[in-house]
């Protein structure tokens, strides 16, 4: 046993120590491929995973908007950052358990041509019903965080609810 050992262990070594380059003996030469010329680059990024449509994914097409526009707009403001501004409102919704609130633009509003962003607030409701509660236990805070390349034609920030609508405008 210590003889076959002894022989394998010096026969390994020898051979990882060879020195020839290109010989098929050599074990850093195993497994190595050839190389392959590569079509031109394509449009397509490869590191984007293609959609893919699984077993509980939903088309995007299929999804219905139920959400609604908050009861009423009771804050605005809108902090400066580096890269442009964050605009952050706080609402009143009509009645607890509100949730998935977001801060839309407008249909057909993306670019704001008349110097004028508006924006909805828009909240979705639990289909059991809820209590009305507090006032502290309806408010809702969201944030919409915008560029300085779309800031740089607006000169206010109109954010829309069901009862009111609150801007803010540019000194």
């Amino acid at each position: 046993m210590k003889t076959t050992l002894t022989i394998l262990l010096v026969a390994s070594l020898g051979l990882s120590a060879c020195g020839w380059r290109d010989s098929r003996i050599n074990p850093s030469n195993w497994g190595q491929g050839k190389s392959v010329p590569v079509d031109a680059p394509s449009e397509v990024n490869p590191l984007i995973p293609a959609e893919r449509q699984g077993l509980f994914r939903r088309n995007k097409a299929d999804e219905v908007d139920s959400s609604v526009l908050i009861a009423s707009v009771t804050k605005l403001q809108i902090e400066q950052t580096p890269v442009g501004a964050i605009i952050l409102a706080e609402g009143l919704a009509s009645r607890q358990g509100a949730y998935d609130a977001e801060l839309r633009p407008v249909q057909g509003d993306t670019d704001a041509a008349d110097g004028v962003l508006h924006l909805e607030f828009r909240v979705n409701y639990p289909v059991v019903n809820t209590p009305v509660g507090s006032e502290r236990t309806r408010q809702v805070v969201e944030a919409y965080s915008v560029t300085t390349q779309q800031m740089r034609d607006v000169r206010q920030v109109q954010v829309r609810g069901a009862q009111n609508a609150m801007e803010s405008r540019r000194r």
